[in-house]
């Protein structure tokens, strides 16, 4: 007689459709424990994390040093909230700040949380610093951005599924072209405090813009007297073999926006990052999150700090980003039509008359390699910089062979 083998697989998922509002529609893999690139499902599946938390596992899963910090900050203290100060907070705003090369730093927990946080330093900036009147201030965005799905920012978002059934939406937006610099230039007017841009868009998959984009922009600002605001939560802090990726164009924003990586796959971690004359117009009571700048965050983003100080990271991002896109380079014209991206990250797109990028990534799971579909048949490759290039040349290896069928 056969023994029954349990499916655990096909039970999770079932719980999961059964209890969870579908918000996400995940591929059928149920992760059970994790270490550097690689993790392993409830039936002892193997599969190479290639979206890495969508680059908040830069460093991989469990990566000692990070999960060092956390343990010991466990022992001590987890919460103070920001009533009081904690042993961690002085020294990861000073570390941070000076990564960024900034002068001030505020905590917060998530990417949309700290986005959030910029726009309204944004406009804080702009009526008491600009002098625009109060209530008329706007900021320019570009289309196909990804910043978050707060209600505030879903109403500046062209995903109609990230805007539809939730209006009313926030005013104070203007939204024009990604990588059109005389659109950008065109929207610019005297109510105009901001620029909020990725340097990278990833959600949108991976788009590099032009050369001369960012400089471009970084001119604009400066001239009209506006902020550059860098949304680098995805981009940021090794991804594209820079520490951040305004730096590929040697250009250095008026504010960060940070998240993802910066908790190292450990617990949420976001912060904005600028000047004085911009985060040092903000007085107590006017902004605040109780957990920002938790001592278990500050601990965490401190390693994580540690680890980027030393280029390690950012190297092997250039250098196996580089073994990435020429390996997916020569899928183009066999199955694949495009490819971009920059450092560790890239878009695949997929001829649409093979197969959908959901099906891409199905196939691809079957082959142990996880990825993340985007518009249609475009799927986002971002492994942890951990990966080594033998990994690498499986990705690419596991990609060709869904396209012969």
């Amino acid at each position: 007689m056969t023994a029954v083998v349990p499916d655990f697989t096909t039970e999770a998922v079932a719980e999961a459709e059964r209890w969870t509002a579908h918000n996400y529609h995940p591929l059928p893999v149920v992760v059970a424990d994790a270490e550097g690139a690689w993790v392993t499902d409830v039936d002892g599946r193997r599969y190479l994390d290639c979206l890495a938390g969508y680059s908040a596992l830069n460093f991989g899963h469990r990566h000692p040093a990070l999960i060092g910090a956390a343990r010991e900050q466990l022992d001590r203290v987890t919460l103070t909230s920001r009533a009081f100060l904690h042993d961690q907070f002085g020294p990861f705003c000073r570390e941070l700040a000076k990564l960024t090369g900034m002068d001030l730093v505020l905590p917060m927990n998530t990417g949309a949380e700290a986005v959030e946080t910029a726009i309204k330093v944004a406009r804080k900036w702009g009526y008491r610093a600009k002098g625009v009147p109060d209530g008329q201030a706007t900021i320019v965005v570009a289309e196909n951005n990804f910043h978050g799905r707060t209600t505030t920012i879903i109403s500046f978002s062209t995903d109609p599924d990230a805007r539809r059934d939730f209006g009313p939406y926030t005013p104070g937006f203007k939204v024009v072209p990604y990588g059109d610099l005389a659109a950008m230039a065109a929207a610019i007017d005297d109510t105009t405090v901001a620029v909020l841009v990725e340097p990278i868009q990833g959600e949108a998959g991976v788009l590099v813009p032009p050369a001369d984009y960012l400089p471009g922009i970084r001119r604009l600002c400066t001239e009209r007297n506006v902020l550059m605001i860098a949304d680098e939560v995805q981009s940021g802090l090794g991804r594209t073999g820079a520490t951040f990726a305004c730096e590929h164009e040697g250009v250095k924003p008026d504010m960060y926006v940070l998240g993802k990586a910066l908790g190292g796959g450990v617990v949420p971690v976001s912060a904005v990052a600028s000047s004085q004359a911009v985060l040092g117009l903000l007085r107590p009571g006017e902004h605040g999150s109780t957990f920002g700048g938790n001592p278990l965050a500050c601990a965490v983003g401190r390693a994580v700090i540690a680890l980027l100080e030393t280029g390690e990271y950012q190297q092997r991002a250039r250098e196996l980003g580089e073994r990435l896109h020429e390996g997916l380079r020569a899928l183009v014209g066999h199955g694949v039509t495009a490819v971009r991206g920059r450092g560790l990250w890239a878009g695949v797109d997929i001829d649409p008359d093979l197969m959908t990028g959901r099906q891409a990534c199905e196939r691809l799971a079957e082959r142990g390699i996880l990825a993340k579909d985007t518009h249609g048949s475009t799927i986002r490759l971002a492994p942890p910089l951990v990966v080594t290039p033998e990994e690498i040349d499986m990705v690419v290896a596991a990609i060709a062979g869904i396209l012969r069928g």
